[in-house]
């Protein structure tokens, strides 16, 4: 998770924010292809189900993309991997545990870990002067920290061990859709309702593509 928030905030010194956007749509590949090579094999159903995901999500993001990004595009691909790789992980870790493991009981380790890697990265980068100045923004961080990946991460992380890691990759795109929703009838910020509207239906195809196959494969 550490290494995760420090590839993707270190994006956004050579990208602009719809890229960024963009670029992570490539985590539910990500997810497949890491899952494949723990299991030493090539599972065409879950990549067919994450790359159709991954189309919905470029629907819905792509804003074009300004030249010298190169740098910028591999930090964010570097995020995605460490994001893919950590779902996997902790799905097959869960999965191993002769005796069902209470989730809430290890999830503090990841935070333990991230802490350890933030603070070194900001040894090495970071600005004080660019710290929080006033309420608002305390309030802010700590509402990222506590709910949004506290319990948002723990929610993630315990709905991974009860899917399949087809759906578990479409899942990540599906939350892209689902955070423009928000900010259009909460927050009242513009977005092109037709292509949220497609590139949310792709996804969600995705989804159901995913179930049936499951099911013919059985």
């Amino acid at each position: 998770m550490g290494c995760m928030y420090g590839f993707y905030y270190q994006s956004f010194l050579y990208l602009s924010v719809p890229e960024v956007l963009l670029f992570t749509v490539m985590t539910p590949i990500y997810v497949t292809l890491v899952n494949d090579a723990f299991e030493r094999r090539f599972n065409s159903q879950f990549l067919l189900s994450a790359f159709i995901a991954t189309l919905g999500a470029v629907a819905i993001r792509y804003e074009g993309i300004d030249q010298g990004f190169v740098t910028g595009f591999l930090l964010v691909q570097g995020a995605n991997l460490c994001f893919a790789s950590g779902q996997v992980a902790y799905k097959r870790l869960m999965a191993r545990q002769s005796q069902q493991l209470a989730q809430q009981t290890v999830f503090a380790w990841f935070f333990i870990g991230a802490l350890i890697v933030a603070i070194i990265a900001f040894v090495m980068l970071g600005n004080t002067n660019k710290l929080p100045s006033t309420n608002i923004q305390w309030g802010v961080l700590v509402y990222l920290g506590i709910i949004a990946s506290g319990f948002g991460y723990f929610a993630w992380n315990k709905g991974a061990t009860l899917v399949n890691i087809g759906a578990l990759a479409v899942a990540n795109n599906l939350l892209i859709p689902a955070g423009i929703a928000v900010n259009l009838l909460i927050w009242n910020h513009d977005a092109d309702v037709l292509r949220l509207s497609i590139g949310a239906a792709i996804i969600i195809a995705a989804l159901a593509l995913n179930e049936r196959l499951q099911k013919t494969s059985l």
